[in-house]
């Protein structure tokens, strides 16, 4: 039969033996994805250096036609793929070198749309955590935030529930096709995900929920967005290797404490303690670090004013600290001053109330 591109490019991620960096540099040495269907092995390792054992076993009549498998039950089912290059694929996790190279994705959200943040956390959550949430949820509300989770059970089936409850868009990443649930109690909450925001997995339909998907899984969760918030976590788990993937792709991470005699906070203390997270205590803490209040936003006309009259060494001073807290040790190197010059500067840029000093000896734009 004729293959068409969408064919190629979900064949693409089916082939054995390719992940997403190796397909993507593939593709970098061939000009494109064709050429790696459409020649034959000897080509392809005289243009690529790879070796034709390599592309023996790829298998890549059996990886098209289970790609044609595949787009029939797209069709039927209204899914939509994004590959890695689409203008619907997430940008956030398109800068992410592990990116999947095909999402899969159920519901109508732009997932290039507004602010993201994930809030991921234990099966084995508590009120404590669950209330957490539900503050949490509910500071979101009437602000452009998109919030991220697992759709397991636990703090993640919280995260989505209150988010349909405050009218906050959600997004559940799946470690399994779209065409089941995991875990089957979370299949009315999945249908009401759909419908207000968004079901998406890199694994294609007929894709059973297999231990090892879920790292896979998490590395989405982190990448797709702009930071991660741990409400409650053990010592190890999911939640743990979310934030160490968003630590990664250079996300910021957030935890809540709790009682040290609690288990499910453990987790969250250990990030805390390895510089590994901002502990946070409320909801405004990390709407305030993250500079998502809206109000926190608008300049007044004496601070626009004081902006133009700053020299260019305290503009690329404002500049660096703009986006998040930064350290004075990282400022120092960022603009290339001495820490003796630079107190200079940023005493004079305190006292016009443009930024201003954190504890740990971090600097923030007002």
């Amino acid at each position: 039969m004729d293959y068409t591109y969408l064919h190629h490019q979900i064949g693409l991620t089916l082939l054995h033996n390719v992940g997403p960096v190796r397909a993507r540099h593939l593709l970098e040495l061939l000009g494109g994805i064709e050429p790696l269907f459409q020649l034959n092995n000897s080509e392809l390792q005289a243009i690529t250096g790879y070796k034709r054992s390599f592309f023996l076993g790829m298998k890549r009549d059996e990886a098209l036609a289970e790609s044609d498998r595949t787009i029939n039950h797209l069709y039927k089912n209204d899914i939509r793929p994004s590959f890695y290059t689409d203008s619907t694929y997430p940008r956030r996790l398109g800068n992410c070198q592990d990116a999947p190279l095909m999402l899969y994705q159920k519901g109508a959200l732009d997932l290039n749309d507004k602010q993201w943040v994930s809030v991921v956390g234990t099966r084995a959550s508590t009120n404590y955590g669950k209330s957490i949430v539900q503050d949490l949820i509910e500071s979101f509300r009437d602000r452009d935030i998109v919030v991220v989770s697992g759709l397991a059970l636990g703090i993640d089936g919280y995260v989505h529930n209150y988010c349909l409850d405050y009218n906050v868009p959600t997004v559940a990443v799946l470690g399994h096709g779209l065409d089941r649930v995991y875990p089957y109690r979370h299949r009315g909450l999945s249908k009401r995900i759909e419908e207000h925001g968004s079901l998406i997995t890199e694994f294609i339909p007929g894709t059973n929920p297999d231990r090892e998907n879920f790292p896979k899984r998490n590395r989405i969760v982190a990448g797709m967005c702009d930071a991660t918030i741990v409400v409650e976590s053990k010592r190890r788990g999911g939640s743990l290797i979310t934030a160490d993937l968003a630590n990664g792709y250079n996300r910021d991470v957030f935890a809540f404490p709790g009682s040290v005699y609690e288990e499910t906070s453990a987790g969250c203390h250990e990030l805390i303690k390895n510089d590994l997270a901002h502990l946070i205590q409320t909801p405004t803490d990390f709407l305030r670090y993250m500079d998502w209040n809206e109000g926190d936003k608008k300049k007044s006309p004496a601070q626009s004013k004081l902006f133009v009259e700053l020299t260019d060494e305290q503009k690329l001073i404002v500049d660096a600290i703009r986006a998040k807290p930064i350290h004075i040790d990282v400022l120092s190197g960022r603009v290339e001053k001495p820490i003796s010059e630079l107190n200079v500067s940023l005493t004079i840029l305190e006292m016009d109330g443009l930024i201003q000093q954190l504890p740990g000896k971090l600097y923030s734009v007002c």
